[in-house]
């Protein structure tokens, strides 16, 4: 079964502070061993376990950004709330009709920044998360974000196809975290496709997997980048540049979702462009 749809309308170009006691103690090594102990103990200078100053920088940054979400999201409720008021007018009329239009970006760009903050909560709540994996259907859970996704389609002015080799094929996952993998990686096929560019989406068996495979026409990345690129925070083109809205954690979550529920996520560069991503779940 093959799903095609087509979007026209062309793309746009276009301190909370921290106690310092709290990222101190979130950099403190750990406890020294038994052995450790004993060599300190007779005179012989102890030996730490080496850390990756990378992981360790990570770390902080990501509890860091946690802590500041949490205090972020109260007052973005309120103005998110208030600017929706504003602009329905419900309590009477603006007056000059651009305080509409105002409202409308200051609600816009509070969404996007309660998306941002949301995302660093999940990246907090995915790590060491196990989620129950039960038979789902693959086709209608693609189906269902390409439906979600419509709007950001017929911005960006790319072609989807959905092709089913095998019918009705389901895979061991957890309903959400399937729909969230999937939505983060055709997002990303969708932001980084040129107009006019194809996003083609495939689901098949191998062997005791069902594979779903997402291809976009973009820019593809550097083989020798992808560590990089799976870290929190990352970009595949330099800020100045880039085109993509966001922040770089939509690979990260899409793969702690996958280790959630047991699948797993590959990228590779594409034949002749742009890049495939791959995500392996068992068969039901």
């Amino acid at each position: 079964m093959e799903r095609v749809s087509q979007g026209f309308r062309k793309r746009d170009a276009s301190q909370s502070g921290v106690a310092p006691s709290v990222l101190h103690k979130q950099a403190l090594s750990p406890e020294p061993t038994a052995p450790e102990r004993a060599e300190a103990a007779a005179g012989a200078p102890a030996r730490r376990p080496e850390m990756d100053p990378q992981a360790s920088l990570d770390d902080q940054k990501l509890a860091f950004l946690r802590l500041i979400s949490h205090e972020l999201r109260t007052p973005l409720n309120s103005i998110l709330g208030f600017s929706e008021i504003l602009s329905a007018e419900l309590l009477g009329p603006l007056g000059h009709p651009q305080y509409q239009e105002y409202a409308a970006i200051i609600g816009g760009s509070g969404k996007k920044l309660l998306k941002l903050v949301n995302q660093v909560l999940e990246i907090g709540r995915l790590q060491g998360l196990t989620l129950e994996a039960r038979p789902e259907p693959v086709e209608p859970a693609l189906e269902g974000v390409l439906d979600q996704l419509a709007p950001e389609i017929a911005a960006q002015g790319v072609r989807t196809t959905l092709t089913a080799e095998t019918p009705d094929l389901q895979a061991l996952a957890d309903a959400w975290g399937l729909r969230t993998v999937l939505s983060h990686l055709i997002h990303n096929a969708i932001a980084f496709s040129p107009e006019g560019g194809e996003v083609r989406l495939t689901v098949r068996r191998a062997a005791e997997f069902v594979d779903v495979l997402i291809e976009d026409d973009g820019p593809g990345f550097d083989p020798a980048d992808l560590p990089r690129l799976m870290r929190p925070f990352e970009q595949g083109e330099a800020a100045l540049v880039r085109r993509g809205e966001g922040a770089g954690l939509g690979l990260t979550i899409a793969e702690l979702t996958c280790g959630a529920m047991g699948a797993r996520l590959s990228l590779r560069p594409g034949r002749g462009g742009g890049t495939s991503a791959r995500v392996r779940l068992p068969a039901a």
